[in-house]
């Protein structure tokens, strides 16, 4: 009986991962709160889910077409003097420290574990992020599978005291 379950909640883990507004911990909570499934097992799969589903996100950002001939360009100059260039050169330093950080292997993969723990900074984005990086596929997904089973099963042993 749990092997339908553990499939079940593996597909939507990977939905969950993908689409935003499905959210895995109401499903977790609701497999708990129904006392007819075992949560713990529904947190187990919505955690491989939840990975398999980040991994494709980042492996689409870091295989997407042209992105190896995006690389070298550079970005068109903006003018300081605005408010709108004032904004566009503050993005764009951002999004260059935040790949820096997810490129280094003693803040990527902290980075991703906080992320996949607790939430902040959010998950997708970090897949997106992380995909651009030079982080490696198999620390990342590690980091996701350790933080969001971590998360699941906490989260289900909780429901099932009650």
């Amino acid at each position: 009986m749990w092997v339908w379950q553990l499939l079940l909640a593996i597909g939507f883990g990977i939905g969950s991962a993908v689409v935003p507004v499905m959210n895995a911990e109401a499903y977790i909570l609701g497999i708990g709160v129904s006392g007819r499934l075992d949560p713990v097992v529904a947190a187990i799969g919505v955690s491989v889910g939840q990975t398999i589903g980040k991994i494709g996100m980042f492996l689409a950002v870091r295989y997407r077409p042209g992105y190896a001939a995006r690389k070298s360009k550079e970005p068109k100059p903006v003018n300081l003097d605005t408010r709108w260039g004032r904004f566009v050169q503050w993005n764009r330093d951002l999004s260059k420290r935040l790949l820096d950080a997810m490129s280094d292997r003693r803040l990527g993969i902290p980075v991703t574990l906080l992320s996949a723990f607790v939430g902040v900074p959010p998950l997708y984005g970090v897949a997106l992020i992380g995909g651009a990086s030079r982080m490696g596929v198999v620390s990342f997904g590690a980091s996701v599978l350790t933080g969001r089973g971590a998360r699941f099963i906490l989260l289900a042993l909780g429901v099932g005291l009650f």
